[in-house]
């Protein structure tokens, strides 16, 4: 009789998605932080004045797709594309990103904006496996389309300064993910990764950093 007590009360136990309006679940589930497979597009890195042209075709097979198209403005040498190929080759043996949807703490969403199109959505990050207290400062707002029910934005940005470690403080830390509408010709594609870092480490050396990541010129595979 317990037994059957405790599965009733766990069973009656509110979901991750219980608390996310139908929308946005269909959203989420759909959704892709990097590009879809079947994909050809540009890659365009830019920082530290710095910046990298790369292009993938996904025609070719998964380990010859990248190819480094520019190298600060200009064509690469030899070195440079045989240097490229070598860290392409490790970066495809390394395994896959982290899930970004499986980052946000759903059961805390609140809504923040409301408009007939677009709704705005808040919530807390989940602390990483190893022990890494830096999500406790960290809020990701999600931007939803609703007529589509695409999510067109993703911003992760702390919400006050603080010391991931003793000797490290940040001031600022941002990454913020935009997407396209999708179409009759194309999915909803991903158009820009920008992010932005202020603080310092040992209380002089600056850690202020930028960058952005630009997609551009998708093409899908034909298939026969």
């Amino acid at each position: 009789m317990r037994l059957w007590v405790v599965l009733f009360f766990v069973a009656a136990l509110p979901s991750a998605w219980a608390t996310v309006p139908a929308a946005l679940e269909a959203a989420l589930k759909t959704f892709r932080a990097e590009p879809p497979r079947g994909w050809s597009f540009t890659q365009t890195t830019v920082a530290e004045g710095k910046s990298t042209v790369e292009r993938c075709d996904a025609t070719r097979p998964e380990f010859e797709r990248w190819t480094l198209v520019k190298k600060d403005g200009r064509d690469p040498t030899p070195a440079e594309i045989t240097h490229y190929q070598e860290i392409r080759s490790r970066r495809s043996r390394g395994g896959t990103a982290p899930n970004l949807i499986e980052q946000l703490a759903l059961h805390d969403l609140e809504t923040v904006d409301e408009t007939a199109e677009r709704i705005t959505y808040r919530c807390r990050i989940k602390r990483a496996e190893s022990g890494d207290k830096t999500a406790d400062h960290l809020r990701a707002t999600i931007r939803l389309h609703a007529a589509t029910q695409t999510i067109e934005s993703v911003e992760l940005r702390n919400t006050e300064a603080f010391r991931p470690t003793l000797a490290v403080y940040i001031d600022e830390m941002k990454t913020q993910l935009t997407y396209s509408l999708p179409s009759a010709e194309a999915p909803s594609l991903p158009q820009l990764v920008a992010t932005r870092v202020r603080g310092t480490a040992f209380w002089f050396k600056s850690l202020d950093a930028e960058m952005t990541v630009t997609f551009s010129d998708y093409a899908p595979v034909r298939r026969r």
